[in-house]
């Protein structure tokens, strides 16, 4: 009977430990092949090797296609054999050579560094090893059936003696069903170096998992998985010299046995695979683990994050032996996030507030929409067509959790959210501006510390709003204001047309005061459930109703006496309503010179089609 002792943590484990004061814990890593590793290991259908070439450089690849190609072979050691690139792929050429004729390398002393992972993807379920190479085979199968053995399909035999093995959990796995290729493998080599190709570029930008390779020195070595959604590696630089990758470390088991390892030796290999064509890319290069404001100021809401300099990189156009067909995505994903040199609003967001917001008024509009006020302990002036930045997380933020079934997405939420201002701001003078059109604005000035927002109940932030009541007195610290989505008017002569869909309104709304409306084209797509906002809206902005043109969607509502009490005061106010989607012939108003445009991605698609050939000025719900 075997027994598994227990493993010391590596010395950048506990730096890394001891940095993001994670409480003392034994390492649960096996030194075996445990049963229920090698149980795994026989039923994935991928394989993720990784290994480091004779410059001491980490590389990853992944192997596999049907269950079965690897297996325990009894006392913590297990075979391999499955079909592979034997020309380009890098692991190959590092364990066992290019000649593919089959001679068996075998390993002397205590044998080169192996990293695995065995993963179904799904069954969301993997298992890491850590072992040393006792010996290995390279024999090519005609790529192009011509019998010369010279194609890059090849099929590799692999045996390694397992040292460690660990279970991990399912988070960030995306859902997909491995199947192997139809076809042999006939892999081309499309680009290599240290800078990225817009085919790899591209491979990137929709890659929601990779594996990656490092290791402790020349003692261990750790393949593992990072996932999220699509494009969670950003490209921070594309350069002559190298590019420049990074992507966020999010809340996992508080091992960081790959960030130890970098902590150590500050050097990762990575591969990213299409699970539709079989292209691959190949990356190794040298890291920086990013902690707290440091990794926030290049990648917002991010606290941990790792940054890759790429020394060499390969992209081989159908490279893998295998295809995927895309499932669930997993729902821990958190939302995507942007560089701050892509324009990511919470870059603008100051880390330490010295503001707040108290929590005023609530009122509500519909039964999924209300209006707050807010009023600022340090009163700020902001412009109209800005958001706020506030910050929940002392009201939210239930502390670290390995699992959180229950609200998966909450384990990587910094609970900041950002809220268009819905008031127009206070005139300096305390004066109200009188409009383009010469006429006074109609609408109750807002105090120069105070500000609104018009908000739906759409997740756990605006959940919490949703319950406080005006005596509740909550305060949240106040992050800043910014952004820009100003409308500008042209001459006398042009028009402005603004294509919204819901609370899409906000932003219009602080800047209604300023507006010539004659000159605006307002398109406003409402669910019939949300109408009352539009009654809202124009109550509170009659200026606004003849410029109005709103296409009501859905079944009328019970109350039909209420509905038509609805239209005809709307339509007493000018509206125009029209129960009927939106379409493209609505916006064929050739006085409007430019298009703002701010509604869900879904109608955003559709307009940008639709105004392909015009002036378009676009908002993002996606703050």
């Amino acid at each position: 009977m075997a027994f598994s002792m227990a493993l010391p943590w590596s010395p950048g484990e506990e730096t890394m430990h001891r940095l993001l004061r994670v409480p003392e814990q034994d390492n649960p890593t096996s030194s075996m092949l445990t049963p229920q590793a090698a149980f795994m290991l026989q039923r994935a259908p991928l394989l993720a090797i990784g290994t480091l070439d004779a410059e001491q450089r980490p590389w990853t690849t992944i192997w596999g296609g049907d269950p079965g190609f690897s297996r325990s072979l009894g006392a913590s050691i297990i075979g391999v054999r499955t079909a592979v690139d034997g020309r380009y792929d890098p692991v190959v050429e590092t364990l066992v050579g290019g000649n593919g004729d089959g001679e068996v390398v075998k390993e002397t002393g205590r044998g080169r560094m192996v990293g695995g992972l065995a993963i179904d993807l799904t069954t969301r379920k993997r298992v890491k090893l850590f072992g040393r190479m006792v010996a290995g085979a390279l024999s090519r199968v005609d790529g192009e059936g011509d019998g010369d053995g010279k194609g890059g399909h090849g099929e590799i035999q692999l045996v390694v003696r397992i040292e460690q093995s660990l279970g991990n959990c399912p988070k960030y796995l995306n859902k997909k069903e491995i199947r192997p290729a139809e076809s042999s493998l006939t892999p081309e080599l499309l680009a290599d170096g240290p800078t990225l190709s817009p085919a790899a570029i591209a491979l990137l930008a929709k890659a929601d998992l990779f594996f990656v390779s490092s290791s402790n020195s020349d003692f261990d070595m750790d393949t593992n998985n990072r996932g999220g959604p699509p494009g969670f590696v950003r490209v921070v630089s594309n350069g002559s010299e190298a590019a420049e990758l990074v992507w966020p470390e999010y809340s996992g088991n508080r091992l960081y046995q790959t960030l130890g390892n970098l902590q150590i030796t500050p050097k990762a290999g990575l591969v990213f695979s299409d699970f539709e064509t079989g292209d691959v890319l190949y990356m190794t290069g040298t890291t920086k683990i990013l902690v707290g404001k440091e990794a926030s100021a290049l990648l917002p809401r991010s606290n941990l994050a790792v940054k890759l300099k790429i020394t060499e990189a390969r992209f081989v156009r159908q490279g893998l032996p295998f295809r995927g067909t895309f499932g669930e995505p997993s729902p821990y994903n958190p939302n995507l996030r942007l560089l701050v040199s892509e324009g990511n609003l919470r870059a603008k967001a100051s880390d330490s507030p010295s503001n707040t917001a108290k929590l005023l008024k609530q009122t509500p509009i519909t039964p999924t929409i209300s209006r707050f006020r807010f009023a600022m302990t340090n009163p700020v002036r902001y412009k109209a067509g800005q958001w706020v930045a506030l910050d929940f997380s002392e009201e939210l933020d239930l502390g670290y959790s390995h699992m959180r079934d229950d609200d998966p997405r909450s384990l990587n939420d910094d609970f900041v959210r950002t809220f268009t201002v819905s008031s127009p701001p206070a005139a300096p003078d305390g004066v109200p501006p009188t409009s383009e059109d010469g006429m006074p604005p109609a609408y109750d000035g807002m105090p120069h510390d105070e500000f609104e927002i018009t908000i739906r109940k759409v997740g756990p932030v605006t959940e919490f709003l949703f319950r406080q009541s005006d005596r509740s007195g909550l305060e949240v610290p106040l992050r800043d204001f910014g952004g820009d989505f100003a409308i500008e008017q042209p001459g006398e002569d042009g028009e402005v047309g603004y294509v919204t869909s819901g609370v899409g309104i906000t932003p219009l709304l602080a800047q209604i005061p300023a507006l010539d409306l004659r000159r605006m084209q307002l398109l406003w797509t409402v669910r019939m459930e949300d109408l009352k906002l539009v009654v809202d809206t124009i109550e509170k902005y009659p200026r606004l109703g003849p410029s109005a043109r709103v296409f009501v969607t859905g079944s009328r509502a019970e109350d039909e006496n209420g509905w038509r009490s609805i239209a005809e005061s709307l339509r007493g106010a000018g509206v125009r309503l029209e129960l009927r989607r939106l379409l493209k012939s609505d916006l064929d108003i050739p006085q409007v010179q430019t298009w703002y445009v701010c509604a869900s991605k879904a109608l955003s698609s559709v307009i940008f089609r639709w105004l392909e050939d015009r002036r378009v000025v676009y908002e993002s719900f996606d703050y």
